[in-house]
């Protein structure tokens, strides 16, 4: 009796692309119940579940944009602060900010 097995190569190809299909179709899949939880809370009834749902999520997001921005500008000030510091104690004026208004920019957002 001979089994035959496929090269390792082969195996690890198929492998590959059974791992690759899983992972698309857990993506597309989420993105599915996704889109009906959006749709449902389009058409819900202020008051309902998903559309509850939708305002706590959304509420939350805004929260947490505004406590990442304080926290990027706490940390930009301290970055400054920590600058200026080193160019004092080399006994250098610290120069100003960069204008980052004018030129330099060379790529579109």
């Amino acid at each position: 009796m001979s089994d035959h097995q496929p090269p390792a190569a082969a195996r690890t190809r198929r492998g590959g692309a059974a791992h690759l299909l899983r992972t698309a179709a857990g993506t597309v899949g989420t993105g599915v119940v996704g889109v009906l939880v959006v749709r449902a809370a389009e058409r819900g009834e202020p008051g309902t579940l998903p559309r509850t749902a939708a305002v706590a999520l959304t509420r939350w997001g805004i929260v947490g944009s505004r406590r990442a921005n304080a926290a990027v500008e706490r940390l930009r000030l301290s970055a400054g602060d920590v600058r200026a510091e080193a160019y004092a104690g080399l006994g250098e004026q610290v120069p100003p900010p960069a204008d980052r208004s004018a030129g330099g920019h060379d790529h579109d957002h």
